[in-house]
């Protein structure tokens, strides 16, 4: 789930709290909004057109190079940036398939592969997004951040967090209620419905 996803990727800057202080903020922030980026597809052909699990990562490897050899806010953004968007790409694969009832385990869909052209089937070891043991991982990510991180970016771990609960609480009715909803909707709205929900 997106909570998960934005805090692995803040946590991603946990050496900057110890090893240059300065860069932390920047460095949290950076892997957040990398963490989000891949997920503003979600209505757009979603863990495809955002999701660059090869080219995020290709990307990082010389934007970590150059943040370690001359730090700043500017080349520590960019590495925290893309490693975030990298790790949210590829973990995706690790999740379940891209339908919207994925503890159903019916699609072999879980992230799209631009490099190969081809998906990447679910690997399930979080059964689906929001699944319990998301939940489990997402409170595991935000332990360390919360005792690394100043009280105004301890505030964003501890939203995120409410977030998550709240998702995973309401995640299997939710599938629900837009099973419902949908085939009341007037036709005029079937071109902006992601596939999953037809």
């Amino acid at each position: 789930m997106l909570p998960t996803h934005v805090l692995a990727g803040m946590l991603l800057a946990a050496p900057l709290a110890r090893a240059a202080p300065e860069l932390a903020p920047v460095g949290f922030a950076a892997g957040f909004l990398g963490g989000l980026l891949p997920d503003l597809d979600m209505y757009t052909g979603h863990r495809r057109t955002l999701h660059y699990p090869v080219y995020y990562s290709v990307l990082a490897v010389p934007a970590l190079v150059a943040a370690v050899a001359a730090p700043s806010a500017l080349t520590v953004g960019v590495a925290l940036f893309l490693l975030g968007a990298a790790l949210h790409s590829v973990s995706d694969m690790y999740g379940g398939g891209l339908e919207l009832r994925p503890w159903e385990g019916n699609s072999d869909r879980a992230v799209y592969d631009h490099h190969r052209g081809t998906w990447i089937p679910p690997r399930r070891g979080v059964r689906y997004d929001g699944a319990v043991e998301d939940l489990a991982l997402c409170v595991g990510l935000s332990v360390p951040l919360l005792v690394l991180v100043d009280p105004p970016i301890r505030a964003v771990v501890f939203g995120t967090l409410a977030i998550a609960v709240v998702y995973t609480v309401l995640r299997r009715r939710l599938a629900e209620i837009a099973a419902a909803v949908i085939p009341l909707l007037p036709a005029a709205f079937d071109p902006y419905l992601p596939e999953r929900y037809r």
